[in-house]
């Protein structure tokens, strides 16, 4: 993605305070900057988080008068989190949880609501420095073809034990032409060096065929009344909603995936838990989320590495044998601060077509496997030392995954295997 971020010699603005866009060589009044943070602290994905809010604000305002040089990870603790002066930073994560939130929500916004936004703001990695940028014409949403079906997709995020539940949010993608992709890894990039980004999704972009997005649902029990202390809840009250809703951390990954697609024109289709069928993984590249130990089982457990949740502690299997990556303490409410995840490109035998799989034991490692495909920076750490033609060749990477206040902090890769 093209980026603006403010440098040394050149702090954000210019002398007559508008800011500089580098991918596209314009100037940004700080009024449009603005407006859009008035946007985006406004969306759905901000208004529930305060913090969320004063941090973005924070780094956004600094860097518009030109004072990125308190935007330091101290500084933001003190000055939006209120820590005392001499705190640690080591020992306090606060601010660095808060900017991958805030890296998170942005990600989502621009997907969603903001995706026709003619100003972006964004955090790159690395840094409490946002960047601004004007948005390319043609980005957004494809429209739907007159002549193409389109795919419905129910994305909901459950509240348990209440009377209602969240409505099914409806996102309608373009329906496109499918065909068979070759069996051999071919890739190639004219005019410049490909990153290890474009490397590695080569073979599942070849010939632009539409990608399937494969979402698992997850079980969901519903309860018709609050219990009482006269009368508190039966077990059997608890009814399953079936087929309806998925989880946070599946969301999310679908959120990244469908985002990069959209910024790189890809055409794909997002699919829901029983929409998807063998037939499907047949006629084209397939990405499925959160798929390890569900209907697809039979799938991914004939690679080398899988999620067992039958196996007591539930972790990453090698060749069926126990390993070391499990979550022996793994509370009920899957509540952790650790967890592992698999990410899997393969050429798969059965379904003749490229497969690549995004899988947590809970939902934090999926979001990190996700985080992962889609970052340039963490991709490009996580393959620097792959074996020579690993572009063109089967891999699974096992990923440890801190979890530091309730979100997934930057995956390790702990394993891997190429073939």
């Amino acid at each position: 993605m093209e980026r603006f971020a403010a440098s040394a010699e050149f702090p954000g603005g210019n002398i007559d305070g508008s800011i500089r866009d580098d991918a596209h060589g314009g100037q940004i009044p700080p009024e449009l900057v603005r407006e859009e943070l008035d946007r985006v602290l406004h969306s759905e994905e901000f208004r529930a988080s305060k913090r969320s809010q004063e941090f973005l604000a924070f780094v956004v305002e600094h860097t518009l008068k030109g004072s990125t040089d308190v935007l330091k990870e101290r500084t933001i603790g003190v000055d939006v989190f209120h820590r005392s002066p001499g705190y640690d930073p080591g020992e306090d994560a606060t601010v660095r949880v808060k900017a991958g939130e805030v890296r998170k929500r942005l990600g989502l916004y621009y997907a969603t609501g903001g995706v026709r936004n003619s100003i972006r703001i964004e955090l790159p990695l690395g840094t409490y420095v946002p960047a601004f940028r004007r948005a390319k014409p043609d980005v957004g949403i494809p429209e739907v073809s007159p002549t193409a079906p389109a795919v419905h997709a129910a994305v909901t995020q459950p509240v348990l034990g209440q009377k209602t539940l969240w409505r099914y949010r409806w996102l309608a993608l373009p329906g496109l032409a499918v065909g068979l992709i070759a069996a051999s890894f071919v890739w190639m990039y004219g005019g410049h060096n490909p990153t290890v980004l474009e490397q590695f999704w080569a073979p599942v972009f070849k010939d632009n065929t539409p990608i399937s997005l494969c979402v698992a649902y997850v079980p969901v029990y519903g309860l018709d009344r609050e219990g009482t202390a006269a009368a508190p809840v039966q077990a059997d009250e608890f009814v399953q909603l079936k087929d309806q809703f998925v989880g946070g951390g599946d969301l999310m990954a679908s959120m990244r995936l469908s985002a990069m697609f959209t910024r790189q024109q890809r055409p794909y289709f997002l699919k829901v838990g029983n929409d998807v069928s063998f037939h499907d993984l047949r006629t084209g590249p397939a990405i499925l989320i959160g798929y390890s130990y569900t209907r697809w089982k039979e799938i991914s457990s004939q690679m080398r590495y899988f999620i067992d949740g039958a196996r007591r502690p539930v972790g990453i299997t090698d060749n069926g044998l126990p390993t070391k990556w499990t979550l022996p303490d793994l509370p009920r409410d899957r509540k952790t601060d650790r967890d592992y995840a698999i990410v899997s490109r393969v050429f798969h035998s059965d379904t003749h077509a490229m497969l690549v799989e995004l899988a947590g034991v809970t939902s934090y490692g999926t979001d990190a496997a996700a985080d992962l495909v889609t970052n340039a920076d963490l991709l490009a750490e996580a393959l620097h030392d792959g074996p020579p033609g690993w572009q063109k060749r089967n891999l699974q990477l096992v990923l440890s995954v801190k979890v530091i206040g309730g979100a997934a902090a930057s995956p390790k890769v702990v394993g891997s295997y190429f073939w």
